[in-house]
Formats: C-alpha cells, structure tokens, sequence
C-alpha cells in the first residue's frame, strides 16, 4: 500500500540555510578589515638605531612620552594619546599617573624621540618627566640592522 500525502502532515526539514550566516561573517570580516589599521596606536617617529639590549617585561604599563620631528610632546594615556599635549599638560598627567599608582617608583617611564628632532626638545621632556616624579628616565631606540643579523 503506498503512503498518500496528505495536505496537513508536514515533515521536519532537516537540512540547514547557511547563507545568513555567511553574510554575518563576511560583514564581521570587513568591520575587523577596516577597524584593525586603526587600532595600531601611537605617533609616526622615526626612532635612531642603536646597539642597546631590550628591556626584560614588566608586569606595569609604561608611560611612553613621544617627541615627533615637529616638537609636539604626547603621551600613551592620555585621552587622546594621537593628539599632541602642551608641556604643562604633559607635566600634570604624568604627574597624576605616578601619584595613582601603588608602585610608581617601579612604572618604567620611557621618551620616544624622533632621531631628526632637536636634542632639547627630548631633554625639555625628560626635565618635565623628573618634575613630575620620575625616578629614572629611559630612551627608545630601533634595534640597529646588525644587531638582527647576529642575534
């Protein structure tokens, strides 16, 4: 006896669209696209190149003050740390950043400088780092290219 098929008996699909999802996904990869240049942060510089070792990791955030070949100062956490700060700024943030820290004699606090900047400008930055508290003051530098070579 064969099955007749009745008009109200519906059997479950059992086969599944995919194409919503792959429309999210490729909406998804276009977003991380377009936002992931973006999130690269910091200033244009164009660091000298030295010999000097690598610092070991530290387990604080280090406040980064960057000197670009104009002059402007900035700093990694500031509000807008694209946008150049004035000097007095740049003093009082870096001053409030190691005062609400427990271990601020520990935070590394460093100075990009561009290697076409005037030499005072990179000394102006390091003077206002130690008027606002630091205790020592490092310098980026790029690795030199023989150094990549033999090591």
């Amino acid at each position: 006896m064969a099955h007749i098929h009745q008009p109200g008996s519906r059997r479950p699909m059992s086969d599944i669209n995919v194409v919503p999802f792959i429309d999210v996904m490729l909406v998804l990869l276009v977003i991380f696209m377009i936002t992931a240049p973006l999130l690269t942060q910091g200033v244009k510089v164009n660091l000298p190149k030295t010999a000097a070792k690598a610092l070991t990791e530290q387990q604080k955030e280090p406040l980064i003050v960057t000197v670009d070949v104009a002059g402007n100062f900035y700093l990694n956490v500031a509000d807008k740390p694209n946008q150049p700060i004035p000097a007095r700024t740049l003093s009082s943030l870096v001053t409030a950043q190691l005062a609400t820290h427990e271990a601020a004699p520990q935070r590394p606090v460093l100075v990009r400088g561009d290697k076409n900047v005037n030499y005072g400008k990179v000394i102006e930055a390091m003077v206002l780092l130690q008027q606002a508290g630091a205790k020592s003051v490092g310098l980026i530098t790029e690795p030199s290219p023989s150094d990549s070579k033999t090591g």
